[in-house]
């Protein structure tokens, strides 16, 4: 939104010909920043509580950019996921302050803090193999104000290092679990928590798992129903999910 469109907002509430609600609803849906190759939605989180995120996988470097470099001026918190090394250099380029992480394919720019807690997250994956889409998650929301825990390789192949984290588990809002092969883990996972599982099938396993169909359909068929199941490798997708949930959990302590 133009400097002084906002104004006149404001002016016009304080004039008391515009009520807050109304100016509320207003702001929810303001218009776009229009750069050419992208249309930036600064005010997504009015709506839904939480930022726009970069996808930078299929965009050019520069692209990426100066999507990341519009976000960071309006003073937002910025998170872009999917970053090649290459597009990582082009946004710290123009955003030296913000964070690659390589091993999620993340890069971040904290601009804001909590002043309350947002709630706990507990990110599990099953194997060393899953480590970069559990980072996604983890990156994804620690950037949005979450206490996070990493409890990486806990599979149920080897079933006492999850019952090994049962007291972790259990101080967590949300939990999110990531696996592959033929994607048990949220099963067992969802009988052990009185929260919500954000499942995440990984591509990881031999021929047969399909590039993490086959722990896709295992996850859809959980027998546990707490388990809510996202998209193959959607670490960003299920942490967004947990925050939300995380929030109204701390929200409700509050």
């Amino acid at each position: 939104m133009r400097k002084n469109a906002l104004l006149d907002l404001l002016s016009a509430v304080e004039r008391g010909e515009l009520s807050p609600a109304h100016a509320a609803e207003k702001l929810a849906d303001l218009p776009f920043e229009d750069i050419g190759d992208a249309r930036i939605d600064h005010h997504r989180s009015l709506r839904v509580g939480l930022p726009e995120v970069i996808y930078a996988e299929g965009k050019l470097p520069s692209q990426t950019a100066a999507i990341f470099a519009r976000l960071a001026a309006a003073g937002q918190d910025v998170l872009a996921t999917r970053v090649s090394p290459e597009t990582a250099d082009a946004v710290l380029n123009m955003t030296p302050s913000a964070t690659y992480n390589a091993r999620s394919r993340t890069i971040a720019l904290q601009q804001r803090h909590a002043s309350e807690a947002a709630g706990h997250v507990a990110v599990l994956c099953a194997g060393t193999s899953d480590l970069p889409v559990a980072e996604e998650a983890t990156v994804t929301a620690e950037l949005f104000g979450c206490t996070v825990t990493r409890l990486y390789d806990v599979g149920v192949a080897g079933l006492p290092r999850l019952l090994g984290v049962r007291e972790s588990l259990a101080q967590a809002d949300a939990v999110v679990v990531c696996a592959g092969m033929e994607g048990a883990l949220p099963s067992v996972v969802g009988g052990l928590v009185s929260v919500p599982v954000l499942a995440v099938p990984t591509s990881v396993g031999y021929g047969a798992s399909f590039a993490g169909v086959s722990a896709l359909l295992g996850m859809l068929n959980s027998c546990s129903p707490n388990v809510s199941v996202v998209n193959i490798d959607n670490g960003f997708g299920a942490a967004y999910s947990a925050v939300l949930i995380a929030r109204s959990a701390a929200k409700g302590r509050g």
